[in-house]
């Protein structure tokens, strides 16, 4: 039997990290993660970090590879009606910005820390179970290298995902599920092409929702609305592209432009929460406990504050006995989850049209975006918002 004072279940952006910022305030922990090595430095995920959660990386001495490679960005631009607005970030929000870098950059630079240090990170782990939780010492059982282990510990954080076994551990009379399903999904490409615009460009249109980021200044990430239950497959090059140009286009002469695609997924849309995210000594994280759509780009930002948070109330609690973190955690990062559900809903109900659309939505969704672009008030709210919330 293994021990250790943290447990965590996952090796994503979430749970790496919290092993960071653990190890770098002297408490041990063991990370189980169920993938290969390979498999999480490549899967494609989220790429807009916060200024908060790119301060937490360079704090937790992530954050050299991302100062060089990272692109920063002081906005977005709006596209509804062949109309273009900027929406500027200092000067709405006080200096604030994002920075695009990719998850799996983050996650790559984390398993390399983590590595150099020499705490556990057990790749091919898959975790069973979490027992024990309303105990002093819980325990995960998990299956590695065909056995079955089990680890004894004083806390439990799980940052496996929805589909985790973490949030099984928490009694269902216990629980509260709040959940809704979007009729549409994104299909998202990475084109090995030069950006075809500085910053993020969230497009409304009578067709659908499109998006141009991008990951490099020679590759793009782009992302369409389709139909829920979609098969990349479906869609050639030329009809990605195609339809890429036509709900981006505007009345200014500004030209998409196109490149070889490397990569297409489909990527349902949904909203949930999980209440609480602390049962016993079992405390969740990410998407274990929330998913965002990812039009409000808050996911993995959500992610990196649970376990700051959490990190915070661990080392206060190892340190001096205090519970008063560990007590507030879940109400602490539910105050902040909410805001992010309601700006990440807010989003994708104003820039995606809605399979039932009548001309009545539709007007509303451009008088929506003309406040935004009129009204400095409307348009501070989204920039406060998609630049950070508060960890605290």
């Amino acid at each position: 039997m293994m021990r250790t004072t943290v447990a965590i279940i996952g090796a994503g952006p979430a749970g790496l990290l919290l092993a960071r910022l653990l190890d770098v305030a002297g408490v041990d922990s063991v990370v189980l993660e169920s993938r290969d090595r390979a498999y999480v430095e490549r899967r494609q995920r989220a790429g807009i970090l916060e200024q908060g959660t790119a301060d937490a990386l360079r704090a937790a001495g992530a954050g050299d590879r991302m100062d060089r490679e990272g692109l920063p960005h002081t906005g977005i631009e709006l596209r509804y009606d062949r109309r273009r607005h900027r929406v500027d970030f200092p000067s709405l929000t006080g200096g604030r910005s994002v920075l695009v870098y990719a998850q799996t950059e983050v996650c790559k630079d984390l398993i390399a820390l983590r590595l150099r240090t020499g705490g556990p990170l057990l790749f091919g782990a898959e975790a069973l179970a979490v027992e024990e939780t309303g105990t002093q010492r819980p325990r995960v059982r998990y299956r590695h290298q065909g056995r079955e282990r089990v680890i004894e510990c004083a806390y439990v954080a799980g940052c496996d995902g929805f589909w985790g076994v973490s949030r099984k551990a928490v009694p269902p009379a216990l629980s509260r599920t709040y959940e809704r399903t979007y009729p549409f999904a994104w299909l998202g490409v990475l084109a090995d092409v030069p950006p075809s615009h500085d910053e993020l460009v969230y497009a409304r249109h009578d067709r659908g929702f499109a998006l141009l980021s991008q990951r490099s200044p020679t590759v793009s990430r782009l992302y369409l609305q389709v139909p829920e239950h979609t098969d990349a497959a479906e869609w050639s090059e030329t009809d990605v592209w195609d339809e890429l140009e036509r709900r981006t286009e505007t009345d200014d002469g500004w030209r998409l432009k196109r490149g070889p695609i490397t990569a297409a997924s489909v990527t349902p849309m949904r909203s949930y929460v999980h209440e609480p995210m602390r049962h016993g000594r079992l405390f969740l994280a990410g998407d274990a406990a929330h998913i965002v759509p990812p039009t409000g780009a808050k996911g993995l930002n959500l992610a990196v504050g649970d376990v700051v948070t959490l990190a915070r109330a661990l080392v206060a609690h190892h340190a001096t006995g205090d519970p008063a973190g560990l007590d507030a955690y879940s109400a602490t990062c539910l105050r902040r989850v909410w805001q992010a559900e309601r700006f990440s809903y807010a989003m994708t109900a104003m820039l995606h049209r809605h399979p039932d659309a009548t001309p009545f939505d539709d007007r509303l969704q451009l008088a929506r975006l003309d406040r935004i672009a009129t009204t400095r008030s409307a348009e501070a709210d989204l920039a406060e918002a998609y630049t950070g919330l508060s960890v605290d």
